[in-house]
């Protein structure tokens, strides 16, 4: 499975035929260091992660290996909430775990890397592992989809002030 993302607009979500596994990529306008820097401080996660109508509320967080998190995102009178662990922190390479409390046995193994373009551009490849077929189609039915397009959207105009 190969993909090259040219649309920096949305990510390109792939559902792995071989092992229940979901692949995102998509470029950035940012250096790497913008990008992790972005993904383990806590006031800019919370500032870019998830659609447009929620709020996140970051819960714990202790970013560093062997460390770990949980955030809540709120939309009006519904709350739903997250948590992980920090398996790896490396500047251009992030290992934890994640798992949506409503679904307490989905846990998902999930690795972020950093690819330097050049230019000032910064491809951001992330896998998903998790335990089923069933269970990754369950991820990829979830509207998944809109809290990551939203978020990279957002994202965007973070990395212009960082």
């Amino acid at each position: 499975m190969t993909h090259t993302t040219t649309d920096y607009s949305h990510a390109a979500i792939e559902a792995d035929t071989h092992v229940p596994l979901i692949r995102i990529t998509r470029d950035f306008a940012a250096t790497p260091e913008q990008l992790y820097r972005a993904h383990t401080d806590p006031e800019l996660y919370a500032r870019w992660v998830g659609p447009n109508d929620i709020t996140t509320k970051i819960d714990h967080w202790d970013c560093r290996t062997g460390g770990s998190w949980a955030f809540s995102n709120v939309r009006g009178d519904e709350s739903y909430s997250f948590h992980g662990c920090f398996h790896e922190i490396s500047p251009m390479r992030l290992v934890q775990t994640f798992t949506f409390d409503g679904w307490p046995d989905g846990v998902s193994l999930e690795t972020l890397t950093f690819t330097d373009l050049g230019d000032g551009r910064t491809r951001l490849t992330a896998t998903s592992l998790v335990d089923s077929f069933e269970g990754r189609d369950q991820w990829l039915a979830s509207g998944m989809d809109v809290g990551i397009n939203d978020g990279y959207a957002k994202l965007d105009t973070l990395l212009t002030e960082i």
